[in-house]
């Protein structure tokens, strides 16, 4: 069996990253924590666990009980489809009407550390990104069903799997918040920021219209 360790995982790491890399509300919140240079740890850290979690919980056969209880996803996708909705106006409200200092924020992104703006910012990112995150049905989809059912046909090598899967979520969500600030220079002008603004509205609104309507 210890031969097929490595296959398995590497199966893993693939499907994991093929369901992850995505444009979806949760990516494209990191991409914006990762331009600004806000929290990116705690944010990376919170995607990259929470998915390790939810993947283990599939491995476990989890996924079985959440199939016999759909009013779960259902609740779910409602109260997270109006979370999308909400934070997909307030980032089209910036566009319409940007702040002036938001071009400067990769270089000051949220106050000197220890000030209260800075801690303000970063629990409303922990917040707004676990949010984003838990109450998000595709989550539990991709993650619990998904994964886990594939993660059942390894039979004994389905940790193998799962741990595959796990490594692909850390991979990407690291790479893309500290990827993103290699676009910080581009986004050095208050019209990028506006149209960056304007990517994660579109991205949020549609999808939360999405999962209200598959409520």
């Amino acid at each position: 069996m210890t031969h097929g360790i490595i296959p398995a995982a590497l199966a893993g790491f693939g499907t994991g990253l093929s369901l992850i890399v995505a444009i979806g509300a949760q990516n494209a919140f990191v991409l914006r924590q990762g331009v600004r240079r806000q929290s990116v740890l705690a944010v990376v850290a919170i995607c990259a666990l929470s998915d390790a979690a939810l993947i283990a919980l599939g491995v476990a056969g989890v996924g079985a009980f959440v199939t016999a209880w759909p009013p779960a996803l259902t609740l779910v996708g409602l109260v997270g489809g109006a979370f999308l909705i909400g934070y997909g106006v307030l980032a089209a409200r910036r566009v319409l009407r940007p702040d002036p200092d938001a071009a400067l924020a990769a270089d000051a992104p949220g106050g000197a550390p220890g000030s209260a703006s800075a801690s303000a910012s970063a629990r409303r990112a922990v917040l707004t990104c676990l949010a984003m995150t838990w109450l998000n049905p595709h989550v539990y989809l991709d993650t619990v069903l998904l994964l886990g059912s594939l993660a059942a046909g390894r039979g004994d090598l389905r940790w193998a799997f799962g741990a595959g899967a796990v490594l692909a979520s850390l991979t990407w969500f690291g790479a893309l918040g500290y990827g993103a600030r290699l676009l910080s220079g581009p986004l050095g002008r208050p019209a990028a920021w506006r149209a960056l603004d304007g990517l994660v509205a579109a991205t949020m609104v549609t999808m939360g219209g999405l999962l209200l309507a598959r409520a």
